[in-house]
């Protein structure tokens, strides 16, 4: 029996969650974005294991995060292949705010022209549309934004807040042009 691959690999745009699904992810793809609405769990970007660029992302930065990504794929010369990984809460449980924000990258990705995407990113592009008026108030009425609110108070909520709405992106690993 032929094992089927875990990493998306007919798609140029793929989606996952959690370090597990980014690992799953990294081989193949020239990006990786780690998307965390509320930052602060157990998950690290640091320890996925990816010789390609690694990027964090947010709903505020989709636009900019994707020119970037369009730049690259043309420095490349060829298609770019993107992997966006939704953080997810603590132990890989879902996280409706990681994933809206990584809905929100996929859809910039796309209406940059990189639009060759799986059925899960499609997914996470289908809630981020369907739920795009209501970003802002997801992330303070979900579980984490809840949890958030009780244990560090509402500053701490319109800091996560404004945070997952500014439009700067972190490089933590450059794009590579392969040799």
């Amino acid at each position: 029996m032929n094992s089927i691959p875990r990493n998306q690999p007919h798609y140029q745009v793929r989606f996952d969650w959690g370090i597990d699904g980014a690992n799953a992810l990294a081989p193949g793809a020239d990006i990786l974005v780690w998307v965390d609405a509320i930052p602060g769990g157990d998950t690290d970007p640091g320890i996925i294991a990816h010789g390609g660029a690694l990027i964090t992302g947010s709903t505020g930065s989709r636009v900019a995060l994707a020119e970037w990504v369009l730049a690259r794929q043309v420095e490349l010369g060829d298609r770019a292949t993107v992997a966006v990984v939704a953080a997810g809460g603590p132990d890989g449980r879902f996280a409706v705010e990681d994933l809206l924000a990584a809905g929100a990258i996929i859809d910039a990705i796309a209406d940059v022209g990189i639009d060759y995407i799986s059925p899960e990113a499609a997914a996470a592009v289908g809630a981020y549309t369907g739920l795009r008026n209501a970003v802002g108030h997801v992330l303070s009425a979900c579980v984490a934004g809840q949890e958030l609110l009780a244990s560090e108070g509402r500053d701490a909520v319109d800091d996560a807040r404004a945070a997952n709405d500014s439009p700067g992106f972190t490089i933590l690993k450059e794009f590579r042009l392969p040799q």
